[in-house]
């Protein structure tokens, strides 16, 4: 199968994010980036723009009642760069966390030059 995009992940945030969780929850995190890869439309119940950020997206994933988010942008049309993690507990995603993908984001790119 082609894939329709790449996606990885930088430096080592997302990583960590991972490690964290239980085998069952990488495995669906594994197959919402595996969906972000193949899918030409990648649903939004998987990936969603998030409201007043300049081209952040999360990933979203559910297991039973818990959720959990990936922060992740677009570099062009083709590479998904995946950045932070972190299980949802309120309804709003935290401030924080949305400023820390921010600010990765931001080095990727000053870095990318």
């Amino acid at each position: 199968m082609n894939k329709v995009r790449e996606v990885i992940a930088y430096k080592h945030y997302f990583k960590e994010f991972l490690t964290k969780q239980t085998v069952k929850v990488q495995n669906k995190i594994f197959k919402i980036i595996e969906s972000i890869e193949n899918l030409d439309r990648v649903p939004s119940n998987y990936l969603k723009h998030l409201e007043g950020t300049s081209g952040l997206y999360e990933a979203r994933i559910q297991l039973g009642n818990n959720i959990w988010r990936v922060f992740c942008f677009f570099d062009g049309d083709k590479l998904v760069v995946l950045l932070t993690g972190f299980q949802k507990k309120t309804q709003k995603t935290p401030k924080s966390e949305i400023q820390r993908a921010e600010k990765l984001m931001k080095e990727y790119y000053n870095e990318k030059g």
